[in-house]
């Protein structure tokens, strides 16, 4: 009620209309708490967004390829939220599992995205995140954080060491609309300790082809929908 500034009868009719439907559910004395719809509409995503049947047999190849967690995030409003992941480690580490959003400003998928929003965006949100940028290490300033950002756009890719979860070295690559506007990005995370100049490389690389081709077959789905 303080939150929303409703009356408590318009409260509670809400709370009925959303219980009725099966996105909450009531809990004897502690409340409500979301509901088995919530469940039913996770499986319907993961059986039509056409991103996560784009990414999931890129997803499946880096994790043959690499020892880690390869997984492709949406970006909306101004959070990255993974929405589908494929792990090879015996033991994997993530401090963002599939639905926790991830932070701006940290990280190889933060720098990935807010790469490629269009000049105005990025220089916005650098500035609203600025202090999040400085602390990854890319830049002490908004020109620096600014320049090293042109330098992902350029490369297509970007590398991160440590700013998620400790241990762990992340490569993102921006995936965009037909428009160029970034809609997620793919990623991959591995023990840093594991990793060789060679390897690192290699896994550069790939995560920046099957981002393409994410972009690529999101884009077709695009044009096929709208015919």
């Amino acid at each position: 009620m303080q939150a929303l500034g409703f009356s408590r009868p318009t409260l509670y009719r809400y709370l009925k209309t959303l219980k009725d439907a099966g996105y909450l559910v009531s809990l004897p004395q502690s409340g409500y708490s979301l509901g088995p719809r919530v469940t039913e509409l996770d499986f319907l995503m993961r059986r039509s967004d056409p991103l996560i049947a784009a990414a999931e047999p890129h997803l499946k190849a880096l994790a043959d390829g690499f020892v880690g967690s390869a997984f492709v995030l949406r970006f909306y409003g101004q959070k990255m939220l993974c929405v589908a992941s494929e792990v090879s480690a015996p033991e994997p580490r993530s401090s963002y599992p599939r639905g926790r959003p991830m932070p701006i400003g940290r990280g190889a998928v933060s720098r990935a995205i807010v790469a490629f929003l269009s000049p105005k965006e990025r220089a916005a949100l650098v500035s609203d995140y600025l202090d999040a940028f400085v602390t990854s290490g890319i830049g002490s300033t908004k020109d620096a954080v600014l320049t090293e950002l042109k330098r992902v756009r350029r490369d297509r890719v970007a590398t991160a060491r440590g700013e998620v979860t400790p241990g762990l070295l992340g490569v993102a690559s921006p995936i965009l609309a037909v428009d160029g506007t970034p809609i997620g990005a793919l990623c991959m995370s591995v023990e840093e300790a594991s990793m060789t100049k060679d390897s690192l490389i290699e896994l550069r690389n790939s995560i920046r082809r099957s981002a393409e081709a994410i972009s690529d077959a999101v884009s077709h789905h695009s044009h096929r929908a709208s015919a």
